[in-house]
Formats: C-alpha cells, sequence, structure tokens
C-alpha cells in the first residue's frame, strides 16, 4: 500500500472507474457518495416488488466494458450476463408506422430499401464511414486521451484525422445518404444520448451507428445497475473503501494539503478526484480562489436536455412494446426547439419508453411489468405539480394512441422524476440529466479540464470531461483521470 491517500468523490461511472484503477496502483482511496448507494445518475429504484433503472438502460460499445474489466484480468461475465437485444429497438412513428429494427445490419439494410429506392445500399456506405470513424476516433483520440490542443498539432495526428468531421452537422451528413425523413431520424436518434440535436451535434458522432447497428444493443440480467454493483465489486478487490450517504460540502487545500468536509468530518487527501457534477463542484463546494470555471462560464454552456420520467409499475404484459422504443412525430425539430432555442414542454413530443420486463422477468412481480418513459425536456424547466399533472396526462394519451398500449387504468406503481429530483439527488447543475451537450464548442479539447488549474491536487472525472457523455466514455474518463493522479503524485516524489 502507497502512503498517498486518494479522495473520490462520486459514485457514477467515472468515480467507480477512477476509484479502481488508483486501487489497483496501491493507493488508500476512499470514495464518499451523498447517495445511500452509488451509481450516480445511474442509480436504481426499487419499490413494491418493482426495479427500474433510474438513468442509463442502453448498454452500448460492449468493447469498452470489456477493456475496462481487463484491465484488472477479469471478464464482464464475472459480474453480470448479457443478452443481445432483436430487435435493437422498436419506432412507433405518429403517421401510424411502426419500424422494427433488426439487430442484423443486412436485415437492417433490406428494411431501409423499402422506406426509399437506394436506402440500402446508402446503409451500408454509412455504416462503412460510421465504422472508420469510429475505429478512428477510439483509438486516435478517445483511448489515447489527447487533452489539449498541443496533443492536436502533429503530422500523425493530422494523418489519422482523415475520417473525423468536426465542422460539419449531422443533419447535413445524414442528408448525404438519405433523403426519406424517417430513415433520417433512425440515424440520428441517438444523439440525445450525447445531450444534442442534429442542427447542434457535429458529424463525427455518425460514429453511434456504428455502435449501434455493427456493435449491437445489450442487456445486462438485473438492468444497468448490475454494472454498478459489479464494478463496486472489483473496486473493493482494489482496496478501496465506500463511505455511502455522506455529503461532501467543501473541498479545501491548506499547507500543502487537500481536504474534503462532510457535515461530520473532515478527510485529508494528497488528491480528491471529483465525479460530483462538475459545475456544482466549482461554483458551490470550492472557495472561489480555486476555481477554474466561474458562474459566467457554467451559465453561458449549451445544457444537455433535462429529462421528465415517469416509473411506472403496470398490471399484465406489454405486448406492443419491446425492450426499448421510440415514439417519434413526423416533424421532431419542434421539440428540439423546446430543448435548446425556446424552452419549454413540447407540445408533440418525441420520447423514449423502456420495457425492461421485455427481457427480463425479475424486474416486476408475477403478472406486472415494469416500465419508464423518458421525455427529454429543456434543463431547468420549473414542473409544479399542475404542469407534471397534464404532461403525464398527455404522454399516456400519446403512448395509447401511437403504440397501442394504453397503461391508463392498469398503474399500481408511479413515481415521477425531473429537473428539480436531478438537481436535488445528483445535484445537477440547472436540472441537466446529461451535463453540458456534444456540440462543436463542447467536444473533445473544448470540455471543462479533468486537472484543476487553480487548486493542485484536485481532479475531475465524468460526462463533462473529455471524452464525455455516456457509460463507456465516463469509463475511460475515470481511467484518465488516474493516469494523471499516478502522474503527478509520482512527480512529487
Amino acid at each position: 500500500m502507497k502512503d498517498e491517500k486518494i479522495v473520490v468523490i462520486g459514485g457514477g461511472f467515472g468515480g467507480l472507474s477512477a476509484a479502481c484503477f488508483l486501487g489497483k496502483k496501491g493507493f488508500e482511496v476512499e470514495l464518499v457518495e451523498k447517495n445511500d448507494s452509488v451509481g450516480g445518475r445511474a442509480s436504481v429504484l426499487e419499490e413494491d416488488g418493482y426495479r427500474f433503472d433510474m438513468g442509463p438502460s442502453w448498454y452500448l460499445m460492449p468493447d469498452i466494458f470489456e477493456r475496462f474489466f481487463n484491465r484488472f484480468d477479469r471478464d464482464p461475465e464475472d459480474f453480470y450476463s448479457l443478452t443481445r437485444l432483436d430487435p435493437n429497438y422498436s419506432i412507433f412513428f405518429k403517421d401510424g408506422d411502426r419500424m422494427d429494427v433488426p439487430a442484423d445490419p443486412e436485415e437492417a439494410s433490406e428494411l431501409f430499401e423499402t422506406y426509399e429506392d437506394g436506402a440500402g445500399e446508402a446503409f451500408q456506405r454509412y455504416l462503412e464511414k460510421s465504422e472508420e470513424t469510429y475505429d478512428i476516433g477510439m483509438n486516435e483520440f478517445v483511448l489515447k486521451d489527447r487533452n489539449n490542443f498541443r496533443d492536436y498539432i502533429s503530422l500523425d495526428v493530422l494523418r489519422n484525422a482523415r475520417g473525423i468531421s468536426l465542422i460539419k452537422k449531422m443533419q447535413d451528413h445524414v442528408e448525404e445518404y438519405f433523403d426519406n425523413p424517417k430513415l433520417q431520424q433512425v440515424m440520428q436518434y441517438t444523439l440525445v444520448f450525447l445531450g444534442g440535436s442534429p442542427e447542434n451535434t457535429p458529424a463525427l458522432y455518425n460514429l453511434m451507428s456504428h455502435v449501434d447497428f455493427n456493435m449491437g444493443v445489450y442487456y445486462p440480467e438485473g438492468g444497468i445497475y448490475s454494472v454498478i454493483e459489479g464494478m463496486k465489486e472489483l473496486a473493493e478487490e482494489q482496496g478501496v473503501k465506500f463511505s455511502t450517504g455522506e455529503e461532501v460540502r467543501k473541498i479545501d487545500r491548506r499547507d500543502g494539503k487537500n481536504f474534503v468536509e462532510t457535515e461530520d468530518r473532515e478527510i485529508e487527501a494528497d488528491a480528491v478526484v471529483s465525479n460530483a457534477d462538475y459545475a456544482f463542484t466549482e461554483t458551490e463546494l470550492l472557495p472561489e480562489k480555486f476555481t477554474t470555471y466561474d458562474k459566467d462560464y457554467w451559465d453561458s454552456r449549451t445544457y444537455a436536455p433535462s429529462a421528465f420520467l415517469m416509473y411506472l409499475g403496470v398490471e399484465g404484459e406489454l405486448e406492443e412494446l419491446e425492450h426499448h422504443s421510440l415514439v417519434l412525430p413526423e416533424d421532431w425539430n419542434p421539440h428540439f426547439e423546446k430543448i435548446f432555442d425556446d424552452p419549454g414542454l413540447p407540445e408533440d413530443p418525441a420520447y423514449y419508453v423502456c420495457n425492461p420486463s421485455d427481457t427480463d422477468e425479475t424486474v416486476a412481480p408475477e403478472g406486472k411489468s415494469a416500465l419508464f418513459i423518458l421525455v427529454p425536456v429543456a434543463a431547468e424547466l420549473d414542473l409544479d405539480e399542475d404542469k407534471r399533472e397534464k404532461f403525464r396526462e398527455a404522454v399516456l394519451e400519446d403512448l395509447a394512441e401511437n403504440t397501442g398500449e394504453d397503461l391508463r387504468g392498469r398503474i399500481n406503481y408511479e413515481k415521477i422524476f425531473a429537473g428539480e429530483e436531478f438537481k436535488e439527488k445528483y445535484n445537477s447543475y440547472n436540472g441537466t440529466a446529461l451535463g453540458i451537450a456534444h456540440t462543436l464548442r463542447q467536444t473533445s479539447v473544448f470540455r471543462p479540464k479533468q486537472r484543476s488549474k487553480n487548486m493542485k491536487g484536485l481532479y475531475y472525472t465524468g460526462q463533462y470531461t473529455n471524452p464525455g457523455i455516456g457509460m463507456p466514455m465516463c469509463l475511460i474518463s475515470g481511467e484518465h483521470v488516474a493516469e494523471k493522479v499516478v502522474e503527478d503524485l509520482e512527480d512529487e516524489k
């Protein structure tokens, strides 16, 4: 065991990843979490025999999870089992059309051809480009942690950047391949996972189609929280100590040491890694002299959406709903405008329905089903009880009309979770569900840094940092920040 002590604040994917890597290096690592259990936004809700993943529910990029566990000579299967979904998901278009998107890319190509002449071949070309972008982006930029402008100024980087498009918008990129609006939506729905829209997200994120169609969509038995439980077990194997139900009130530095203050104690540390909300950490936990980004900076960012979430336990099976379903209007631009341009609740919402009961009978009592409905909404909306109730009714009516699955009269458990709850449970700045969006000016080197500029020994991990939003990206973020901590502590010796 090394002499240095490291405190990790927050037990989301980034914090757990960092704790695992730092524990493996032999440091004394303590992870402090404000909630009663770890997981961060990937927490779990268990009530009345139902089990809901409260945050992420899509298991994508299995290669990154394998890579993470392999770093410790383990495999994901040592901690949880995976089922590949087929179809990947269903889309209910509000003109009455339904599209079940198959797991087999060849079958998907044939499906595309039924919507537009030549779309099958265009789909294949799109996937080839997407795969190239993924390989270059992951191997040359994401995994290598090119986090500063100087990292990009080399012939090697310029040569490998040939397949990366930072300037072009996703909407423009997709229009080069498909004319049919529905096919354009299929190729872009994953942008919501990145907190963006077709008009503000760079075309380099076409790589998500490779993730979707070529790599596949999976489900870990028991839900995403099974992954969190596996990571916690792995961290404990590395000697990490967990202190849950303990909220951090302040981070400070004096006399060459960092200090983490909670309500009941002060913890001395050689280094502190914050996986708490980055903006919250800077504006609420640090003395002003130690902040790198002030409130004006945070208020000027483009934030990913918040979410209007309805966790529902219902009688009977949900015969019309696959594990993952999307309900999309013919024109989703007005919804995106209500997120990014004119904040408010959408009149004709695009939304996502997760029905894990379709795959996993353990998430609900016998004869019942567990599901949640997620409507992306603008961050920092003030939704009183009247607005919540009216929007709830509108969404349930929309679901019945467009999927044929009427939940009204069948609900025996319900919880609504929106921006106010994101603030309360996760200290989420502005109530965002995901942090800052992946717009051109907030991608890669333009994201907040992992090393604090003004406080020695303070570091950040998670969705605000490079490489960004999503469980796989946060796993990588945790690895990268651990490397920085190790490097700095060794340089001090």
